[in-house]
């Protein structure tokens, strides 16, 4: 029996996906359940299983892009399993090979435009302005670069210094394009603007080198930032409700819960997992909950639902070693968060100059719905919850907040 394999829909509003790279090779026996394909939808890069064992029949090709519903290969179960043939599962841990085409070379005109030779006084102009004489058009006799062609002549910028000038041309993944799509999308559509303030991490870091040891032997995670700042944008959020919106249309969506995302990147790119009711969340659910996402996305294990919705956005620019940036809303949302990374620095603490370990950071906003006053209160609020973590975040109760 011939059994079509088509291509399931991965979420709604998703009409094709594209085939990333498949994991098996026409007509290898594979096992049902077995991974064969990667595919890209606009949101996720998903595994295709197969559907049934047997013989496999490709029936497209990489990079191919299918409709939701498109048979993409062929099964024969009433094929016998090869004598001492294993499965083909491990081909799931070779990494996709992009698709690379080989440099183009382009058909220029000869760079060798002397037929004979400079004259001394060309020669002397030519190398102080670092020229040699085949680059020059000779007007004397039998194509002699004469002193008057030195002069004249006008060292190109883009002149080639006899280094590698190759280059490459890869497709980017669906994924890629539609992340592409949705940043100039937000700059273009919506009124955004930047504000920014600096933190002091000293009392965290000072609960961090405290705690952090008792804290992952406790649960198994570490004690990072993102809980103090998941945490501080949460309390930020309820005392200004606006920049936990969104518009659609011409009405505004307001909302009581806080469905925080999460810039990561991921081997397709950047993606922005959700986590859900953060509001509820302690900080080892915080923590675990980060881990447990940035691995899926790591791995390329992320679903459509766990990147679907999100109310505010944070993005750590920090680990790449950013002082300063003005980060993309993620829209529907109205707002984004930008962390960076922490530089020890001189400020004046009660007249006196002290070096602290200082972040920037950076709120984009919204400005159709959020006005100056609320951005600027809203991360004046993180700052004061970050400056400030025992009395705001952990209501005086360190080991409490902490589950220790």
């Amino acid at each position: 029996m011939i059994l079509e394999m088509k291509v399931p829909s991965p979420g709604e509003s998703i009409t094709e996906v594209e085939i990333a790279t498949w994991l098996v090779e026409d007509g290898d026996y594979v096992e049902k359940d077995q991974a064969i394909a990667e595919v890209d939808s606009d949101k996720a890069t998903l595994e295709l299983p197969a559907e049934s064992s047997g013989i496999i029949t490709l029936k497209a090709e990489e990079g191919d892009a299918v409709e939701v519903g498109a048979i993409v290969c062929l099964i024969d179960t009433s094929a016998e399993k090869p004598e001492g043939d294993s499965s083909k599962e491990d081909k799931k841990e070779e990494a996709p090979k992009a698709e690379v085409s080989k440099p183009v070379e382009k058909e220029t005109e000869s760079k060798t435009y002397a037929t004979g030779t400079a004259s001394p006084a060309a020669k002397k102009i030519l190398a102080e302005k670092g020229m040699e004489a085949s680059e020059v058009k000779g007007t004397g006799k039998d194509g002699r670069v004469t002193k008057d062609d030195a002069v004249k002549a006008t060292p190109s910028m883009g002149t080639p210094t006899g280094g590698n000038r190759g280059s490459s041309r890869s497709k980017m993944s669906m994924l890629r394009r539609k992340v592409a799509e949705r940043l100039v999308e937000a700059k273009n559509k919506t009124a955004m603007l930047t504000t920014f303030n600096e933190v002091d991490m000293s009392p965290i870091f000072a609960l961090r080198n405290e705690y952090k040891e008792t804290f992952k032997e406790r649960h198994g995670v570490g004690l990072g930032f993102m809980s103090f700042f998941s945490l501080a944008v949460v309390r930020a959020l309820k005392m200004y409700p606006a920049v936990n919106s969104m518009i659609d249309e011409k009405e505004m969506i307001t909302y009581d819960f806080c469905d925080i995302s999460i810039a990561v990147s991921g081997p397709k790119g950047l993606m922005v997992p959700v986590m859900r009711n953060v509001e509820n969340m302690s900080f080892r659910g915080v923590e675990s909950e980060v881990k447990r996402l940035a691995i899926r996305a790591r791995d390329g294990q992320i679903t459509v639902d766990e990147m679907t919705g999100g109310t505010f956005t944070i993005s750590n620019g920090g680990v790449f070693g950013s002082m300063l940036s003005t980060p993309i809303i993620n829209p529907p949302q109205s707002g984004i968060l930008g962390m960076h990374n922490i530089v020890e620095r001189p400020v004046a603490i009660d007249g006196k100059v002290e070096i602290r370990p200082i972040m920037y950071v950076a709120l984009s906003y919204d400005h159709r719905i959020i006005d100056g006053k609320e951005s600027v209160g809203f991360l004046v609020a993180v700052k004061e919850a970050l400056e400030n973590p025992i009395e705001l975040l952990m209501n005086n109760d360190v080991k409490k907040a902490l589950e220790l």
